[in-house]
C-alpha cells in the first residue's frame, strides 16, 4: 500500500538578503517520516520548528533544497497529488464578501466538482461542521470560530484522501474543539489520512496514532504515541503531612509544599525510600498514586534535552 505521505532526507534552506550580506537559514534538515493511509500523524514543535515549512513543501508552495517528498507516491508538483489533499491553514482568510456557502462551493469547483455532485457535497460538509444555519451570511460577519469551521468545510468538500490541518482548533470554544475532534475521528474511519499540527497537545494525544516532534528544523523524536508514553518509566506521586522537605532533599524528588502538606514526585523504585525517610521524620503518608506520563511531558522532555543541540542554522 502506498503511503499517504513519504518524506526522505528533506531539507529546506532559505537565503536571506540582509543589509550586511546574504545569509542562509536552515528551516528543515534531513527530515524523514511517513504517514500510512488511514492514519493520523501528529506533528509537534515550538515556533520556528519547521512545521509550516514541511506543510508548504507537501503543498508545493515551496520546493526543497535537497531530499524528496511524495503524496500518494507522487511529487507534490503533480496536480493529481494535490487533488487528493484538503488543507486547513493556521490562520484562514477566506474572501469575506462571499457567503459561507459561496466560499465552499467555490473551493469545490476548484477541486473539479460540478453540478449535483458539487451541490450535494457543499450541503454535506456545511452540515458536518454545523454551519448550515449560516450559509447565506457573508464571512465578514462570522466570528473567528465560525470562520475556522467554514475553512474546514472547504478542506473537506472534495472528499480528500489526505487532510493537512494546521492548528484546526484555533479560536474555537470547548464545543467547537470537540466537534473538530469528532470530525477527525470520522474522517479516519473513512480511511482518510491526517497530518495534524497543533499546539494543543492533549488533542494530538487523543487523536494521533503516531507523533513527530520537530525542534529547530530537526526531527528529535518520533513513533507511536503509545510507545512514547509507555517508554517513560513509572512514576508516583506521594502526599505527606507533618514532614519538612529538607529532611527528604537527599533523595532528590520533585517537591511541592502547600501548608503542612508535602507532595513528592519520584520514580516508583524510589518511593519506598521516601516513605521510610518521611516516617523516620515523624511524617504521615496521606496518599500514593501513579503518575500518568502525558504526551505533553514527552514533548517538554524533548525540548529540554534538545536545548543547544539543535536549531535553525544561520550561516
Amino acid at each position: 500500500m502506498t503511503a499517504a505521505v513519504s518524506i526522505e532526507n528533506l531539507t529546506k534552506i532559505y537565503t536571506l538578503d540582509l543589509l550586511k550580506g546574504r545569509r542562509r537559514v536552515v528551516a528543515l534538515e534531513n527530515l524523514t517520516l511517513s504517514i500510512g493511509e488511514g492514519h493520523v500523524m501528529g506533528v509537534l514543535g515550538p515556533n520556528g520548528a519547521g512545521k509550516s515549512t514541511t506543510i508548504k513543501l507537501l503543498l508545493n508552495l515551496i520546493r526543497p533544497t535537497t531530499g524528496s517528498a511524495r503524496v500518494f507516491g507522487l511529487d507534490p508538483s503533480n496536480a493529481e497529488a494535490r487533488r487528493h489533499v484538503g488543507f486547513l491553514p493556521e490562520n484562514p482568510a477566506p474572501y469575506e464578501y462571499l457567503t459561507g456557502e459561496e466560499f465552499v462551493r467555490f473551493a469545490g469547483g476548484l477541486s473539479g466538482l460540478r453540478g449535483a455532485e458539487l451541490t450535494a457535497r457543499v450541503k454535506a460538509v456545511l452540515e458536518q461542521v454545523q454551519m448550515d444555519r449560516f450559509t447565506g451570511v457573508q464571512i465578514r460577519r462570522y466570528s473567528k470560530g465560525m470562520t475556522q469551521r467554514i475553512a474546514l468545510a472547504q478542506a473537506l468538500v472534495s472528499n480528500p484522501r489526505l487532510l493537512i490541518l494546521d492548528e484546526p482548533t484555533s479560536g474555537l470554544d470547548v464545543l467547537g474543539r470537540q466537534l473538530i475532534r469528532d470530525i477527525i475521528v470520522a474522517e479516519k474511519k473513512k480511511g482518510t489520512s491526517v497530518l495534524l499540527c497543533s499546539h494543543i497537545i492533549p488533542d494530538v494525544e487523543a487523536l494521533a496514532e503516531d507523533v513527530a516532534i520537530l525542534i529547530g528544523g530537526k526531527l528529535v523524536r518520533s513513533g507511536p504515541v503509545s510507545e512514547m508514553l509507555s517508554s517513560e518509566g513509572s512514576r508516583v506521586e506521594l502526599v505527606f503531612e507533618g514532614v519538612d522537605a529538607e529532611r527528604l532533599a537527599s533523595l532528590e524528588p520533585e517537591v511541592i509544599q502547600v501548608g503542612r502538606r508535602l507532595t513528592l514526585r519520584t520514580g516508583a523504585d524510589d518511593a519506598r525510600a521516601l516513605i521510610e525517610a518521611a516516617q523516620q521524620a515523624q511524617g504521615r503518608l496521606i496518599s500514593m498514586q501513579p503518575i500518568r506520563h502525558s504526551l505533553e511531558d514527552t514533548f517538554l522532555d524533548a525540548v529540554r534535552s534538545s536545548q543547544n543541540k539543535v536549531g535553525s542554522t544561520i550561516e
